[in-house]
């Protein structure tokens, strides 16, 4: 058998799911999803944690590419990268349907 190599694709879809693999980050994309761009202090503002803690959550969303941020000094105003968001829901729909075919020996039947 066949070694498999790891795609491009495939590794940008594993560092979309590293991304989204937290709750808190699930709920920063929440968040900004429901708004054109919002600042650090409105983020931080509604999660019960340290500003260093949503600032590292920040940071491994944007490191992905799901969200994106512009400095205004003194603040950081943030939003979702929709290119990238629309590229993340693309791909895992399509691992999604390549990993339950509808063949009579698939699991997944």
């Amino acid at each position: 058998m066949a070694k498999l190599e790891l795609t491009p694709e495939q590794e940008r879809l594993a560092r979309f799911a590293k991304a989204m693999g937290h709750p808190t980050r699930i709920a920063i994309l929440h968040f900004l999803a429901q708004r054109n761009e919002c600042f650090f202090g409105d983020i931080h503002e509604v999660l019960p944690i340290a500003k260093a803690t949503v600032s590292q959550h920040l940071s491994e969303l944007k490191e992905a590419g799901l969200i994106q941020g512009t400095i205004e000094p003194p603040k950081v105003k943030y939003c979702i990268n929709r290119e990238n968001w629309k590229l993340a829901r693309q791909m895992f729909s399509q691992m999604f349907e390549d990993c339950c075919p509808t063949k009579k020996n698939s699991c997944c039947s």
